[in-house]
């Protein structure tokens, strides 16, 4: 297995690490890094519970080798908020009970953020649209939905 120093821009921060070049952003951040907010569940691109942002755009990490984000930006669901704040999304999740079991939660907030960043104002259909690669078992949508609209509404 080949081996390389690698240097990964996380949530803002810089890290020089040795990785075997077939590894996924996914373990690393998890592994390495120790940034475990993004889940690992289908691991094959299907869940979309590994949703973190590259140069902020929403990815699979299980499918991006890590090597591949080098000169990039990566944003992890630990890299959402502001310290001890919760983001606006995350508070809205907490407030309209769209959060059940939780293990999807990190990267279906992941995905609307990319939303909200590229469009500000989106409608349902936007919505339903961006969150398309998130499988949830639990909510059945509704709650995120909800959440993610109230956010756009301007709601506390």
């Amino acid at each position: 297995m080949r081996s390389r120093r690698l240097v990964l821009t996380v949530n803002g921060e810089s890290h020089s690490i040795e990785i075997e070049e077939h590894r996924s952003l996914l373990d690393v951040l998890r592994e390495d890094l120790g940034l475990t907010g993004t889940k690992k569940g289908c691991n094959a691109g299907d869940c979309g519970a590994c949703t973190v942002l590259l140069d902020g755009e929403p990815v699979n990490s299980c499918l991006v080798l890590a090597v591949q984000a080098e000169n990039q930006q990566v944003m992890t669901i630990e890299g959402v908020g502001d310290g001890d704040r919760l983001h606006p999304l995350q508070e809205a999740f907490v407030k309209h009970g769209a959060v059940q079991c939780g293990f999807c939660t990190p990267g279906v907030v992941m995905s609307a953020v990319a939303l909200l960043q590229e469009t500000p104002r989106p409608t349902k259909a936007q919505i339903l649209e961006a969150l398309s690669g998130n499988l949830c078992r639990c909510t059945g949508y509704y709650q995120i939905v909800d959440a993610i609209g109230a956010v756009v509404a301007g709601e506390k």
